[in-house]
């Protein structure tokens, strides 16, 4: 069982890589004026409540298998996924909003933000699958 566990947590781990990588592209496009600020937001926003879900599925999923370290981890990436989404101020577009993207280095912070959670996501990975191959050793 423990390595079904860590088996879902692997591919839901490689999808959230994907869009890690997707958020990084879409918003460098944005930054070299490839994309306008309203395409670019729309394709970031409609990724915004899957990764959400991603994330908190690998959270809840780790608290329910016991797997406190890993469950610790990974609740201050959940706990702020969910935060940036529930304050999203009424009227704007979502996460990203196209109007203030360029205001006050939004479109910085958003960047560096998709770069901390690759970061994660990859540390992720490599934790998930170490512990799936000690998983079905011990099988």
């Amino acid at each position: 069982m423990e390595s079904v566990v860590f088996i879902f947590s692997l591919i839901d781990c490689c999808a959230l890589i994907f869009l890690s990588v997707y958020f990084i592209i879409t918003l460098s496009d944005l930054e070299c004026d490839y994309i306008n600020a309203r395409s670019c937001c729309s394709k970031l926003n409609k990724w915004v409540v899957p990764e959400l879900i991603g994330h908190a599925v690998v959270t809840v999923l780790m608290l329910i298998s016991l797997h406190w370290f890993i469950f610790l981890l990974n609740l201050p990436v959940a706990t702020w996924n969910i935060y940036r989404y529930i304050m999203v101020p009424s009227g704007n577009m979502g996460v990203f909003d196209p109007t203030e993207i360029h205001n006050r280095g939004q479109l910085k912070s958003h960047m560096k933000e998709a770069m901390i959670k690759l970061g994660f996501h990859l540390l992720c990975f490599f934790m998930y699958l170490y512990s799936m191959i000690l998983a079905l050793i011990n099988d």
